[in-house]
């Protein structure tokens, strides 16, 4: 059987130019009419707009005519950041090839390699592209260079691309047709898919977004999910144009959505096979189970607003799959719930969607990473996620941390402050690569890349922001986790006005306790308001106060009204002024605005 069908994905280092390069695909196979053509056109939530980073992964169908022959491209818009690799790792497992775009003037950058390593565990096709290449400031020869370098092949195998001004965009998806495999799918099997992403409709229910492997299905099918059995009814299918565009049957080889009946969220999971109900079929391979890499907790403002931060959750990881999260008491905060997530965007970005799609105000605890401990009267090991877990210091027998393997790629020049930054934050060095080519003589543009291991908690605040300027923004970073390490840690309590505040407690090293505790006492003196009373800052290990700050009372001019007559006049409204203050901080309690636990996460 002629096969016309292309599956495939854009990769590349955040902020290289993909989302721009899938507009002109769109722009130039009429998917969608240029009145309603805008920037950014896949990126469909408004933070992504905002902030001008791909969160979600967004396929798309373009129909495509090359040499009198009609086509069929599936394409994925991915993101490009860190903490969003999960989301193009399920992309790449739904497609055959894979579009590796760098920027002409950075050239290739940490998650460039991250993607690239993906793609070729997977066994795909890539069409390496250079893109901007309009900008005054390229270096094209010393990016070429570098990319014939990392994937063994000539130059002229690269394309030179400007999303923006559409050069090279036809000779992209030329090669697209040429070099990237028709999927190998029968329709005449049994119905097989594979589930790359979820959406939850309040009228349909659960659609699921499918790279449909095997077979055929169409409205008023039946189908079953392979792990867990629960069997669903279609109610519509479709491919995506970008929105939804339901047609008469989705066929093997097909990527798009099939509208179900199903109202339980969790009946649906991202990486199941779906297959007809009669039959017997093995499930295709999913997706390895991600492992969040920071932890923490949240709780709604408002306590009885439990239950629908539970369900804001429960939506977002219907399409979200990397976000884990279970319910958690606090005796200050009330009920809430742990969540897990891949880096401090992730969290950022998770905490701006809840508060955006259903109006919820947060609380979030100081994030934090998994320890594993192991307790003097147990003999099995313990995993705790927030300072709150931790037993008493004299029940541990030892704690472990989870360490990373950490890669930056930065210009030469810099390599002596990055090294410096990378040591202070408890790296440990491994190696040195040097990325240059042939072509890179100047000392500016050699790169190299810098293999370190280091604490997962050391990078979790501020060592990305203290990388940039250490390199004068020419740095990128990308880790993966490597193993848990021992770790002498503590934990910090903060106390406001003599009560602790469970949200700003956290596990700090032993040797940097008198510094942080310093740190963020002077912080919360610099954003806390003052009160009508005397405010106590201190941080507390234990029982022992390691730093103190106050904040002065505002004071009122009681006398202010006096106009005449003797001093015992004054003395009696400044003595009744003194009691009522004392009685005030009997039952004084200090509301800590966010802007406060934001500024204490930036600089501790």
């Amino acid at each position: 059987m002629e096969n016309n069908i292309r599956n495939f994905c854009i990769i590349a280092h955040i902020d290289h130019g993909k989302s721009t390069m899938a507009d002109r695909f769109l722009e130039l196979t009429n998917t969608v009419s240029p009145d309603k053509l805008k920037p950014q056109m896949l990126d469909r939530m408004p933070l992504e707009r905002e902030r001008g980073i791909t969160i979600k992964l967004t396929p798309v169908t373009m129909n495509y005519k090359l040499n009198n022959r009609d086509y069929i491209l599936n394409l994925i818009d991915t993101p490009g950041h860190v903490d969003f690799s999960y989301e193009v790792s399920r992309s790449l497992a739904a497609v055959e090839g894979a579009i590796l775009l760098i920027d002409a003037t950075q050239g290739i950058q940490a998650q460039t390699l991250a993607n690239l390593y993906l793609a070729n565990e997977l066994n795909l096709k890539i069409i390496p592209v250079i893109n901007k290449i309009d900008l005054p400031s390229v270096d094209i020869e010393r990016v070429k260079d570098e990319v014939s370098n990392l994937l063994k092949i000539e130059d002229d195998k690269i394309i030179l691309a400007s999303a923006k001004r559409g050069d090279g965009v036809k000779e992209i998806l030329a090669r697209v047709i040429s070099d990237i495999p028709a999927p190998e799918a029968d329709k005449s099997n049994i119905l097989r898919g594979l589930i790359f992403d979820s959406i939850f409709d309040e009228y349909r229910g659960v659609v699921v977004f499918v790279r449909l492997i095997d077979g055929q299905i169409k409205k008023g099918d039946k189908i079953k999910m392979l792990s867990n059995g629960k069997i669903a009814n279609v109610l519509e299918v479709g491919i995506f144009k970008p929105d939804l565009l339901p047609i008469q049957e989705l066929s093997a080889g097909l990527i798009g959505y099939i509208a179900t009946d199903l109202k339980e969220i969790n009946e649906c999971r991202v990486g199941d096979t779906i297959t007809t109900v009669v039959g017997n079929i093995k499930p295709l391979p999913g997706y390895r189970d991600v492992k969040p890499m920071v932890y923490a907790s949240l709780y709604p403002k408002e306590g009885s607003e439990a239950g629908r931060l539970r369900l804001a959750l429960e939506r977002l990881k219907l399409n979200d799959a990397s976000l884990i999260f279970e319910p958690e008491h606090s005796p200050v905060l009330g009920f809430g719930f742990r969540a897990g997530f891949l880096g401090l965007l992730h969290l950022d970005i998770v905490k701006e969607r809840i508060r955006r799609e259903f109006n919820l105000d947060l609380v979030i605890t100081a994030p934090s990473v998994v320890y594993k401990i192991k307790t003097k009267n147990r003999e099995d090991e313990i995993f705790i996620y927030s300072s709150l877990e931790l037993p008493d210091p004299s029940s541990i027998e030892h704690t472990e941390e989870p360490w990373v393997k950490l890669d930056i790629i930065v210009p030469v020049g810099y390599l002596g402050a990055i090294m410096e930054l990378a040591n202070n934050f408890r790296g440990h060095f491994i190696s040195l690569d040097y990325l240059f080519g042939h072509n890179a003589i100047k000392e500016e543009s050699q790169r190299a890349i810098l293999h370190y291991e280091a604490p997962l908690a050391m990078l979790l605040v501020d060592f990305y922001d203290k990388l940039k300027s250490a390199s004068a923004g020419y740095a990128s970073l990308s880790y993966e986790f490597l193993e848990f390490r021992p770790a002498q840690v503590v934990k910090l309590d903060i106390l406001v006005a003599e009560e602790k505040v469970e949200s700003l407690s956290t596990i700090v090293y032993e040797d940097t306790v008198q510094q942080v505790g310093r740190r963020i006492v002077e912080t919360l003196k610099e954003v806390l308001p003052r009160q009508m009373f005397e405010v106590k800052i201190q941080a507390v290990i234990g029982g022992k106060i390691i730093a103190s700050e106050r904040i002065s009372a505002i004071r009122k001019d009681v006398t202010a009204k006096l106009y005449g007559g003797d001093i015992t006049r004054k003395m009696k409204l400044l003595t009744k002024q003194k009691k009522r203050k004392k009685e005030m901080l009997k039952s004084a309690k200090v509301d800590i605005p966010p802007e406060a636990y934001l500024a204490v996460l930036r600089k501790r």
